[in-house]
């Protein structure tokens, strides 16, 4: 088994937290958006709230493979009560997403984990589209 710093795996759990945060809120998000500007978008948050649990799932796999446990706590949800709220909300929590998952590549590569850092990689491209898609929402209302 590939050894992994406390820092390193404490960041995984971040992850980890962070990725159920979003997946929750945005599904929610999905389900209560209401009016003509909803239909452009529900299905988009539909989308990307399952993508998000999916990169829950990718990171928690890799933290039990460094012998860490994976959390089960999200970090707090905010759903919003407007639309604009909501997109706000979400575009400033992917860009938190980028500058954790930055780090974390940049750790991973310190400690000489490539496939922590391949599958941050990975994430980090989701993550940067899901942010421009929310701030070109977000232009519109």
């Amino acid at each position: 088994m590939p050894e992994a710093s406390k820092q390193l795996i404490e960041l995984l759990n971040k992850a980890i937290a962070r990725e159920l945060q979003v997946s929750i809120q945005y599904m929610w998000q999905h389900v209560l958006w209401k009016g003509v500007k909803a239909f452009a978008v529900k299905d988009e948050l539909k989308k990307i709230a399952i993508q998000e649990m999916k990169h829950a799932e990718d990171i928690a796999e890799r933290l039990a493979y460094l012998g860490g446990r994976p959390t089960t706590k999200p970090e707090p949800i905010m759903v919003g009560e407007t639309l604009k709220d909501m997109l706000a909300q979400d575009a400033k929590d992917e860009e938190s997403a980028i500058d954790m998952y930055k780090k974390a590549i940049a750790l991973a590569a310190q400690e000489n984990d490539q496939v922590t850092k391949r599958l941050f990689e990975k994430i980090l491209a989701d993550e940067e589209e899901h942010h421009d898609t929310f701030t070109g929402l977000l232009e519109e209302v």
